[in-house]
């Protein structure tokens, strides 16, 4: 995938229609689309999607979710096989106890994220830090994905 510049206004009307349709064609049981909308029930529902990156280098993946105001005490990690699912909720702060809300843009709810990994993961070696709104997961390639030489025999 190759990034762009363009400028904020349509990057930003860009970012809010991929999320739109993650929504709608995604099935966050296998990360991939599906050609008829699916809404998640049960577990797997959500009230709204957090931006995420996910990126790779030599020795890993690394997936960051811009989640502030989030407590590290509701945030759920969970890799299974090449599925990696990140559940959290965000509560909502009642901030005007007697007014009213004219304006409000601050997600709150349920939200769940899931992509597949193009490649095996050490899983004991997975690492997950929450500083300053940011999750950060760092998911080490295996050995045979890192690039090892295979003997021919």
């Amino acid at each position: 995938m190759r990034g762009t510049k363009v400028a904020p206004v349509v990057n930003r009307v860009r970012e809010e229609f991929d999320r739109m349709f993650d929504r709608m064609l995604t099935t966050p049981l296998l990360a991939e689309p599906l050609a008829l909308p699916t809404f998640p029930i049960g577990e797997y529902a959500a009230e709204w999607a957090p931006a995420l990156d996910f990126f790779e280098n030599e020795k890993e993946f690394v997936v960051r979710l811009d989640i502030p105001g989030v407590h590290k005490e509701n945030l759920d990690i969970k890799l299974v096989g090449d599925v990696l699912t990140i559940t959290g909720r965000r509560e909502e702060v009642k901030e005007h106890a007697a007014g009213y809300a004219h304006y409000r843009e601050r997600e709150v709810g349920k939200f769940v994220r899931t992509l597949r990994l193009p490649a095996p993961v050490e899983e004991k070696k997975i690492e997950a830090l929450y500083q300053d709104g940011i999750l950060t997961v760092t998911l080490p390639k295996a050995a045979a994905a890192v690039g090892q030489k295979i003997l021919i025999k």
